[in-house]
Parts: structure tokens; sequence; C-alpha cells
């Protein structure tokens, strides 16, 4: 069995304003992107910040870092 992976209250807005300022998510950034989509439990607001940060990182406007590149 997995481990229950749920994303905290207002991270997915937090996400958005620091990859928005430094244009990097981090790993665990995005394992938590993905739990959250998966769970499909977003409200409109969120599943539109989310779009717009896949289209920043698909226009290479942000990137994804992992640990060892932080």
């Amino acid at each position: 069995m997995y481990p229950s992976i749920q994303l905290l209250p207002g991270a997915i807005g937090e996400i958005l304003a620091t990859a928005s300022e430094t244009g990097i998510i981090s790993e665990a950034d995005r394992y938590g992107l993905m739990a959250a989509v998966l769970e499909d439990r977003l409200n409109e607001e969120e599943r539109r910040a989310v779009n717009r940060l896949l289209r920043a990182i698909r226009r290479g406007k942000v990137t994804v870092k992992t640990a060892s590149q932080l």
C-alpha cells in the first residue's frame, strides 16, 4: 500500500507565488501538485493556478529542480 500524500490548504497559491518570484519549483512542489491533481479535489481557482504553472513550465519560464540542483 502506498502512503497517502495530501497537499496543505493554500499550498498551491504559495507554490505559484514562489515559482513566479524565483522561476523554480522544487521536486517536492512537483509531487505536491501531482497529488492534488490526482485526488481531483481542486476548486476552480486552484485548477487554474495549476494550469498557469504548467504553461509557465512548458514555456520555459519556470524550471523544476531536484534537491541536488538547488
